[in-house]
């Protein structure tokens, strides 16, 4: 028989916790347990100073900011990029931190999707976030095809998880270039992206990566594993702020491609301010930039970063694994008979940072959460998705949560409200 779990596990869970120092780094309300981290991370102590330090530059210096301070604006792109390039296992020129998410990924495809005679058609997958299809319908869209024929969805068999196998059977001699998330959000499920770009490689097929779903959470080999490029956003698990500025990789073996949207910060630097009207884009990812950056979204960045650094992303992918199985065997054993279908591959080498589980009331037992302090993230049409953070979570917040969301099913507290999202999910 199984030994019972008990607070005091989360207890002892969380006197052995390396990471549990971290905790502090960060503003938390007392009054709630925070599990949507993997939509929006919450603020840290250094996030928010580095924003304080690079608003002071512009206070102090003006226009000088851009080349005087501890941080000159001119190069903040690049200077993030290194630091985080680590976290995505590449060489500090391949990142670089600017633009939004789906601004990069249109950047991306209009570089390296280059549709000719015979091989026209993008790959992507059915479960994949709609603006990653919205953008790829676009592009093929301005390519003078209809995407109905060009954009090729692999299909799941389960409407959560995707077989490796049926991506690879899908890159056929008409695949152009392949684009799918590095962890799938309806699941949590880690897609091997080693595999996947070696398969690729093989029918000299580009491919990339959202990363939007792993990046600080998970570690990343882009670089060993030779992926061609990929792009993610910084307000998830990297905790960067809403609407933070987002960051691409490239391959160098694809610099001095020329960039499929040229834009003033594409430039080489130094030649950036001659002011002519042949663009000569800068020897590294770079290149990729399009507009001026945005330097008081990148500031909060910088400070994560630290963090970052200091806790190690293998220390934050282990205790990341230990909270999710902890969290779903609390789960199993409070809730049983409650109706929860868990979504998440059980294997660690294949589940990501946050459990998805399904219960056909879903919104209504989400507003419930939150009414009771917990914080959650709903998933049309039934989805659940809770997200035990390693730098700021603790085990005994997975314990209370749990503990709270028996008392909801118990009590059938979920039916005093609407089973409906809100505007905002």
């Amino acid at each position: 028989m199984t030994k019972q779990l008990t607070s005091n596990n989360a207890l002892e869970l969380d006197q052995q916790d390396p990471l549990a120092r971290f905790r502090e780094e960060f503003y938390l309300n007392k009054n709630s347990i925070y599990l949507d981290g993997n939509s929006l991370g919450l603020l840290s102590k250094r996030a928010e100073k580095s924003l304080l330090d690079l608003l002071d530059s512009w206070k102090t210096l003006g226009i000088d900011g851009w080349t005087d301070g501890d941080n000159p604006w001119f190069y903040l792109s690049e200077t993030v990029g290194d630091k985080m390039a680590p976290l995505v296992g590449a060489a500090p020129e391949e990142v670089i931190v600017t633009g939004s998410t789906t601004t990069n990924l249109h950047q991306l495809v209009s570089t390296f999707y280059k549709p000719v005679e015979g091989r026209t058609k993008i790959l992507a997958d059915e479960l994949n976030f709609p603006s990653d299809i919205y953008a790829l319908q676009s592009q093929i869209t301005l390519k003078g095809l209809d995407y109905h024929d060009h954009l090729i969805e692999v299909k799941s068999k389960d409407g959560h998880t995707l077989n490796e196998d049926d991506i690879i059977e899908a890159m056929t001699e008409d695949i152009a270039l392949i684009l799918l998330p590095s962890i799938l959000y309806r699941s949590g499920q880690i897609l091997d992206m080693k595999r996947l770009t070696k398969e690729a490689h093989k029918r000299n097929i580009l491919i990339g990566f959202d990363l939007c779903h792993s990046i600080g959470s998970i570690p990343h080999k882009l670089s060993e594993w030779d992926v061609d490029f990929a792009f993610w956003c910084n307000y998830k698990h990297l905790n960067g702020g809403p609407g933070s500025v987002g960051a691409l990789y490239v391959n160098k073996k694809h610099f001095g491609t020329m960039p499929g949207l040229a834009g003033w910060f594409s430039s080489h630097k130094e030649k950036q301010f001659d002011m002519e009207h042949t663009l000569t884009p800068a020897d590294d990812a770079g290149a990729f930039q399009i507009g001026t950056p945005h330097v008081l979204s990148v500031a909060p960045i910088l400070g994560s970063l630290e963090i970052f650094e200091e806790a190690g992303i293998g220390q934050i992918r282990e205790k990341s694994l230990k909270m999710t199985r902890f969290m779903k065997d609390v789960m199993i054993q409070e809730l049983d008979g409650h109706g929860f279908v868990f979504r998440n591959p059980d294997e660690d080498e294949r589940r990501g940072g946050h459990l998805y589980i399904e219960h056909p009331e879903a919104a209504r037992i989400c507003k419930a959460l939150k009414d009771k302090g917990v914080i959650p993230d709903f998933r049309s049409p039934n989805g659940i998705r809770l997200a035990p953070v390693a730098l700021y979570n603790s085990y005994m917040d997975v314990w209370t949560s749990v503990q709270i969301l028996k008392e909801i099913m118990d009590n059938e507290l979920y039916k005093k409200y609407e089973n409906k999202r809100g505007v905002v999910a």
